[in-house]
């Protein structure tokens, strides 16, 4: 054994002999012909020297020849199986991208998002973008989100357009919470309450900032509708009926306050413009009426801030009655280098309920306006409240305008409505900037609907009526449809010696703020109450045509501590009676069976005399007022319509329009043709076209709906 091991190793260590030449040539040969004839598919044939063999040749070539391979070709049939039926099943599973539905990926801007919440939104794209393609299914599931919008899931609790779904809706949550820690920083004290007069950021729209913090564009109507936020339905407005027939011998004196307001017409033609008819509640006559400026006769001094006009003319609707008309137009200043002083304080509402293109763009658009006419020394502060309350601009001159003009630019909406406490600190401003002899007002531009807070009526009303003793006034603008809070913009306006406007175009906000900017700034009376006693002898029953929400106590007229409303320099107001003369057969109410008539006693005192006319008033800085009065004769009646003034059958036209839209319960068989025919008979010069756009609402009001339909 351990001699074969040796020769083994003796084996293994030698040396092998190194074969001849001829022999080594012999086995190359034969290697090669082997080569070809197993490898190069050349049986017999020499090898292709210009051919340079690749790699993988011969695996690419079976496959091309499955003949040649019967294994191959049966697995290949049955991988382009699996492959089809992988495709059919996914295709099933998820239907096709909705054209409806398109998300492309936009720059995260993290200043507006939030520190911090940019790699948050990075992670929860990358993830969304990961689960796959966005798909629109039939029917789909809501989800609420934090801002009270809700975001669309799949029916099922699978796939990536669940995922997708909910990665976009936590994304929009963090963003929300973003903005909602940047509102809360528009600190109370902050500005011009306490220390630095900064400018906080203006807080931004719920929906414009979680569209560019999530880094997506949505067109899918049904996640993110395309319009801009509209509510329907919800306006809301003070409800009362309209004035009763009185009978002289039982209440004689009619007292209420006048009111220069004219935002009712504001509301009523904007639901026109949109073939619907307003509300009921909507139509205060007096507003309707008192929209129009009249060319009455003015007083002729400012001792006597205004004049009293009166006129009897038959009454269009009905041919028993007579219609008497009182216009008063006020003293017109002259503001040329003389005006007072204007300290304004611009209040506006950014909460989400503004974010509509008739809101918050209209807002700034419109108080553009009113900048223009004021003078260099005049002062503007902005205040803004959405979820809470700030100083955007502490008060500035209007020389600086540009300055003013970009705190107006940087305004948008988003949040909900804490407008007790911007009520609040806009008075707060307008006090601490109190400019002696000049003009301290807030203006409230806002839909009215204050959600945050103080949001009682009566607290609020408390609140102004005390504010109004330091000397400043409020004004309210109205703006929108569908969330209007008319309710609570009257009675804010009414507490606080202003007048209230709805505005629905430019051309509206050059009317209320340009054209009559003097008659809203420059008041000239305030606490302007009427007061009409009738003569039993000469009227037997009678209707005062609108104030139903301005009506007092016979004994306020004489209690200087009850408020009533205010005339601005060159305002002109109409009030309108519908009387029935004794023995015209008119009267409306049964007379009692056991009444007593004193008719000829009063007759042989007073003679012609149908009614008498008192007007009390205050003079802006003073508290106690003073007493105009004026007999109405049968000097002051005429025969016909077509004789009576002008001015005055245009007002007739109006009022019965108003009365129309509310349902005509005094009217009679008196149409819209007949208002028609009336108001163009009376139109005038009509220099603005405010008459022609009258006859224009009451065309459109013939063929309006009386609902709107409900928005898909």
């Amino acid at each position: 054994m351990t001699d074969e091991l040796g020769r083994l190793d003796s084996a293994l260590r030698a040396t092998s002999p190194r074969p001849s030449e001829p022999a080594r040539e012999r086995a190359v040969a034969a290697a090669m012909e082997a080569f070809d004839r197993h490898h190069q598919g050349i049986p017999g044939g020499a090898r292709r020297k210009g051919q340079v063999p690749k790699r993988g040749t011969s695996w690419m070539r079976r496959l091309a020849m499955p003949i040649s391979r019967p294994s191959l070709a049966i697995a290949g049939v049955a991988g382009f199986a699996l492959l089809a039926g992988l495709v059919i099943h996914l295709t099933s599973v998820a239907p096709p991208l909705s054209p409806d539905l398109v998300l492309a990926p936009a720059s995260v801007d993290e200043s507006e998002a939030g520190p911090g919440a940019a790699p948050f939104l990075e992670r929860e794209l990358s993830e969304a973008g990961a689960a796959g393609a966005t798909t629109a299914p039939a029917e789909v599931e809501a989800v609420p989100s934090m801002a009270g919008d809700r975001v669309r899931l799949p029916p099922t609790s699978t796939g990536t357009e669940r995922e997708h779904a909910l990665a976009r809706m936590r994304v929009e949550q963090a963003v929300e919470v973003r903005e909602r820690e940047a509102e809360e920083r528009f600190a109370p004290g902050g500005g011009a309450f306490g220390g630095t007069a900064s400018v906080p950021p203006a807080p931004q729209s719920t929906r414009k900032s979680a569209e560019r913090a999530r880094g997506l564009v949505v067109a899918d109507s049904d996640v993110y509708p395309a319009d801009a936020y509209r509510e329907q339905g919800r306006d809301r407005f003070a409800d009362f009926d309209s004035n009763p027939v009185k009978v002289v011998a039982e209440e004689p004196v009619s007292t209420f306050s006048i009111d220069v307001d004219t935002a009712s017409y504001g509301f009523v033609r904007a639901s026109l413009n949109n073939a619907v008819l307003p509300q009921k509640d909507a139509v205060r006559v007096e507003e309707l009426v008192n929209y129009f400026p009249y060319e009455y006769p003015g007083p002729e001094s400012r001792e006597t801030p205004f004049a009293a006009n009166v006129s009897l003319m038959p009454t269009p609707w009905n041919d028993f009655t007579r219609l008497m008309h009182i216009g008063i137009r006020g003293y017109a200043l002259d503001t040329g280098g003389t005006a007072p002083r204007a300290n304004l304080v611009f209040l506006v509402d950014t909460s989400g309920s503004m974010d509509a293109p008739d809101k918050l763009p209209l807002v700034v658009n419109s108080l553009k306006l009113l900048l223009g006419i004021l003078a260099p020394e005049d002062t503007v502060a902005i205040v803004v409240y959405a979820g809470s309350a700030g100083t955007v601009l502490p008060p500035t001159p209007v020389a600086e305008r540009g300055r003013i003009l970009a705190a107006l630019e940087r305004l948008d909406a988003g949040g909900s409505t804490a407008g007790a406490e911007g009520v609040r600190q806009a008075y707060l401003l307008a006090e601490r900037n109190f400019v002696e002899g000049g003009v301290n007002r807030v203006i409230l531009a806002t839909d009215g609907d204050f959600n945050v807070g103080i949001t009682d009526l009566d607290e609020l009303e408390s609140f102004i009526a005390r504010k109004r003793e330091s000397g400043v006034f409020l004004s309210v603008l109205g703006f929108g449809m569908g969330n209007y809070n008319d309710a609570l913009m009257q009675r804010l306006a009414q507490n606080g010696n202003g007048n209230a406007a709805y505005i629905d175009s430019l051309n509206e906000a050059r009317k209320a703020l340009v054209d009559e900017a003097t008659s809203m700034l420059f008041p000239i009376a305030k606490d302007v109450k009427i007061q009409v006693e009738f003569n039993p002898a000469a009227v037997s029953e009678y209707r005062l045509i609108g104030y139903e929400t301005r009506m007092l106590a016979r004994e306020d007229f004489r209690n200087d501590r009850v408020d009533a409303g205010e005339i601005g320099s060159g305002h002109t107001v109409t009030a309108i009676y519908e009387v029935v003369p004794v023995g015209s057969g008119g009267e409306r109410v049964a007379p009692l069976r056991y009444q007593l008539g004193e008719a000829a006693e009063t007759d042989a005192e007073f003679g012609d005399e149908l009614a008498f006319l008192k007007i009390r008033y205050k003079r802006p800085d003073a508290d106690t007022s003073i007493l105009i009065t004026r007999a109405v004769t049968a000097a002051d009646a005429f025969e016909s319509v077509g004789a009576a003034p002008r001015e005055a059958r245009f007002a007739a036209a109006v009022a019965g329009f108003g009365q129309l839209l509310r349902g005509g319960r005094y009217t009679g068989d008196y149409g819209y043709d007949d208002v028609i025919a009336l108001a163009q008979g009376a139109r005038g010069e009509d220099p603005f076209g405010y008459r022609a756009e009258f006859l224009n609402l009451v065309r459109l009001a013939k063929s309006a709906a009386a609902m709107e339909p409900l928005r898909q």
